[in-house]
């Protein structure tokens, strides 16, 4: 069953088209990931779905309801959306157990029962219930605002760049826990994020905004392994771009001929490979891999940048690998390449 379906969205700020033709479909129980650099769209869309913006054309429908449509739409309160921001947004006057409360019809015992379950939920104790946000560390104000988004019971939730104020063990911990919980609970989820990792580790569904629109949308490893185009490819990770011709399904470039994943097309290209497909070899293991001349090794701890020259090359290769048996500067490696290489569009 379709969960959230957008259609044709677009939004302005004065002359500003923050949103520009966006359409989307997610399914129930799935979690979609939004990424793209700053004023991108991917924040604005999100609102848009909240109920915070409306639309100036298209249409939002959750779970056969419409949300937004012809110039209408539900106020955000009615959607059956929850809302995670970024800082959390607690209310510093309340405790934390009034904050996860706050909305909730509850009365009584059974208002203090529910509560009890919503802290229990987000795995923080309930001798917390009593304390006031500012005595909360950052990670914690994060849980009390997710349980506080849960406690309407939603459809939906929304996760806008919740985890970037946390330090980065913090950050991989919380990811985890927010992504089982909602699994569990069987609540579709949106994260904005303008953090890679986090997005592919996160989502089952990746999309990509970049000047308002909607660039390329699918699973993390499709994108990753397909970007639609060259400022795609580099902005969900590190990648080699080389320019190659191609003829029946080979490319003919500085690292020699390689397959790529795209048997019609012909002519001059330009390939990506991403740099965990090429491993390093000693040269006497490197018959008939590439060669190239070692530039410079840059240590880094538990794995290292290695620069290096390709024969006929301009432009240096660099490389992380394993920092165990490093080669030294000057000498010659071989490069052995795993998988396709993927044709990039024109």
């Amino acid at each position: 069953m379709t969960s959230l379906h957008l259609q044709h969205l677009s939004k302005h700020f004065g002359t500003t088209r923050a949103v520009d033709d966006v359409s989307l479909t997610t399914k129930q129980g799935s979690r979609l990931a939004i990424v793209g650099p700053s004023g991108s769209g991917k924040t604005t869309l999100l609102r848009m779905i909240a109920g915070f913006e409306y639309p100036d054309q298209g249409s939002i429908s959750l779970n056969g309801q419409t949300l937004a449509a012809d110039g209408r739409a539900l106020p955000a309160h009615l959607r059956g959306i929850g809302y995670v921001a970024q800082d959390g947004a607690l209310f510093p006057h309340l405790t934390v157990a009034d904050n996860i409360g706050f909305g909730l019809t509850l009365k009584g015992a059974a208002r203090q029962r529910r509560i009890a379950e919503l802290v229990e939920m987000v795995a923080l104790d309930t001798s917390m219930l009593t304390r006031w946000p500012h005595e909360l560390s950052g990670g914690q104000q994060q849980r009390i605002a997710l349980a506080r988004a849960l406690a309407q019971q939603p459809q939906l939730m929304l996760l806008d760049e919740p985890f970037s104020a946390l330090d980065t063990g913090l950050r991989a911990a919380m990811r985890k826990m927010v992504a089982q919980l909602l699994g569990d609970a069987g609540i579709t989820a949106i994260l904005v994020t303008h953090d890679q990792a986090e997005a592919l580790s996160f989502a089952d569904q990746l999309a990509v905004m970049r000047q308002g629109r909607l660039i390329q949308a699918g699973s993390p490893q499709q994108l990753y392994s397909q970007p639609a185009d060259e400022a795609t490819a580099l902005f969900l990770g590190e990648a080699l771009i080389l320019p190659a011709r191609v003829h029946a399904g080979t490319a003919h470039c500085a690292l020699g001929q390689l397959a790529v994943n795209n048997a019609q097309f012909s002519g001059d290209a330009r390939i990506m490979l991403r740099p965990e497909q090429l491993t390093l070899l000693a040269d006497k293991q490197a018959e008939p891999t590439p060669k190239a001349r070692i530039v410079e090794c840059d240590f880094g701890g538990h794995d290292s940048l290695v620069s290096l020259q390709l024969p006929g090359a301009e432009q240096l290769l660099q490389l992380r690998t394993s920092s165990w048996a490093l080669p030294t500067p000057g000498s010659t490696v071989g490069l052995a390449i795993q998988g396709q290489a993927h044709l990039l569009p024109a």
